[in-house]
């Protein structure tokens, strides 16, 4: 007798278990359509010419003139680079932010061995200082030299923490940490 019962028993667990799985949440999930989305807005589309931007000599109050910075000008000057301090290596060793002619970003200069300087890394730079591939310092000059070694740019310190000066095409240059 002892069988008859516990058959009956696992008879009847089996069945209520079958029975308990009768739920659509237990459905495999591709038998299942997603609900459906909300339908896009519709309408049509016009194509017009845009009026000719407006220019700056038209509202001078829209774009103000950048006020130039003394050091800037001084250190273009060249009776300010005979006077400009002698300038070390580790001086320059470091990370420094660049405006090139109005645009800002940063240049790495550590005191890596690269050709006849150092190696130079500029980040997210403006034409023609996303070239530096190096560094030196010549007298009282800090030199950017392409990866031909051609010269970039030259620059003076003008005080403590930065360096003025020019790119070979003309366009005023200062680092600053």
């Amino acid at each position: 007798m002892p069988h008859n019962k516990f058959a009956i028993l696992a008879v009847t667990l089996l069945a209520a278990g079958l029975a308990g799985c009768q739920s659509d949440r237990f459905s495999p999930m591709a038998t299942r359509a997603p609900d459906p989305l909300p339908s896009a807005p519709s309408g049509t589309v016009t194509s017009n010419q845009l009026p000719p931007p407006s220019s700056p000599t038209a509202n001078p109050s829209q774009f103000p003139e950048a006020p130039q910075q003394e050091t800037q000008v001084a250190a273009l000057d060249p009776n300010a680079a005979a006077n400009a301090p002698d300038v070390s290596t580790g001086a320059v060793a470091g990370v420094w932010s660049v405006n090139v002619a109005g645009q800002s970003c940063r240049v790495a200069t550590p005191q890596t061995k690269f050709g006849s300087g150092y190696r130079a890394g500029p980040l997210r730079c403006p034409a023609p200082i996303d070239g530096v591939k190096s560094w030196n310092v010549e007298g009282k000059q800090l030199a950017f030299y392409d990866a031909n070694g051609s010269v970039l740019a030259r620059l003076y310190s003008s005080g403590a923490g930065r360096f003025d000066g020019q790119t070979t095409s003309g366009q005023p240059i200062s680092l600053s940490r």
